[in-house]
């Protein structure tokens, strides 16, 4: 672990039962601060909490950001938030457009809201790479950004616009971290909206051949979760004022095809399966909302946050491969 200054302090985990928020808990009560998780469990999970339930700095309040009396109980004499609730998902958002809405624009606001009345420090926020849409600037600058190609995507948009528009009516302090291809131990590999990396780890390890959509051609910025991690503690105990009231890119800063992912973990699922090697992949249709490339220019987080990505995709793979063949087989 980083030597961190961020200790002694009580924080707000927004979405703490999912796989961001479960992995940011841990380590901040590592660190020696009292964390409160807020989750409805609607796609977190209990057990993402078992290794903290028993800890006497660990707080869990089962509730909907959706509820502002709920908000308001979370936020009382809490320093920061961390705030990663959301329902994400560019399919989810596309088939039901009203619900990620609410969740994701009217929950963040109603704990803006809770925030502001309770004056909690510093909120730092989940956003998303999709909020570049179709910019065809590479890498992605903060700066520059597209039109939203999904409902999802445009929440997230939305979601910048009232922190900035809080912190200039109510003087806040706000930072957004635009999140590109978060992976790692505990993420979700069920259900018809699970990400690329769990979804690709759980049929190898069944012996069976994972979807690629399209050619495989497609790319991403993947980002391990520790840098992730990395990054929110740095917006937390950031003290330079230049450094707060903006939006950052979190990637790992390198581009990854979708057949070079699945090559590089069918290798390293290999190694504990050796007939994982032998299984195939499938190529389907392109999803609708999907953007074609995405690579991330972390330069901003790096001069500002101190952020620099401490794990490559390779060694990030093969962290996740172990957990998942272990958790999975």
């Amino acid at each position: 672990m980083r030597d961190y200054s961020l200790t002694g302090k009580k924080i707000l985990v927004t979405g703490g039962a999912g796989f961001i928020g479960s992995n940011l808990t841990g380590t901040l009560l590592a660190l020696g601060n009292k964390v409160t998780v807020l989750d409805n469990f609607s796609t977190g999970k209990r057990e993402n909490l078992a290794d903290f339930i028993s800890d006497p700095a660990f707080d869990l309040i089962e509730g909907d950001i959706r509820d502002p009396e709920i908000c308001r109980q979370a936020v009382e004499k809490v320093d920061f938030i961390l705030h990663e609730a959301a329902l994400g998902s560019v399919p989810r958002s596309i088939k039901d457009p009203a619900t990620t809405t609410a969740v994701n624009v009217s929950g963040f606001v109603n704990m803006l809201m809770a925030a502001k009345d309770a004056g909690v420090k510093r909120v730092v926020y989940a956003s998303s790479s999709s909020v570049y849409g179709d910019c065809t600037d590479s890498p992605k600058v903060e700066n520059r950004t597209g039109t939203p190609l999904s409902p999802y995507a445009l929440t997230k948009s939305i979601d910048e616009q009232f922190a900035a528009n809080f912190i200039k009516v109510y003087n806040m302090e706000c930072i957004g971290l635009r999140y590109f291809n978060v992976f790692g131990k505990r993420q979700d590999p069920d259900g018809a909206y699970a990400a690329v990396i769990p979804k690709f780890s759980a049929a190898l390890i069944k012996h069976q051949s994972p979807v690629i959509n399209g050619d495989g051609s497609y790319s991403r910025d993947f980002t391990y979760i520790e840098d992730v991690i990395q990054a929110n503690i740095l917006a937390l105990q950031t003290e330079n004022c230049q450094a707060v009231n903006t939006v950052y890119n979190v990637a790992g800063g390198k581009e990854t095809s979708l057949n070079e992912l699945f090559a590089s973990l069918q290798k390293e699922l290999g190694k504990f399966d050796p007939e994982i090697t032998k299984t195939q992949a499938v190529y389907g249709p392109v999803r609708q909302g999907d953007i074609p490339h995405s690579l991330a220019d972390i330069s901003k987080a790096g001069k500002l946050l101190g952020y620099k990505p401490e794990f490559t995709i390779s060694q990030g793979l093969e962290l996740t491969a172990k957990w998942y063949f272990e958790h999975l087989s």
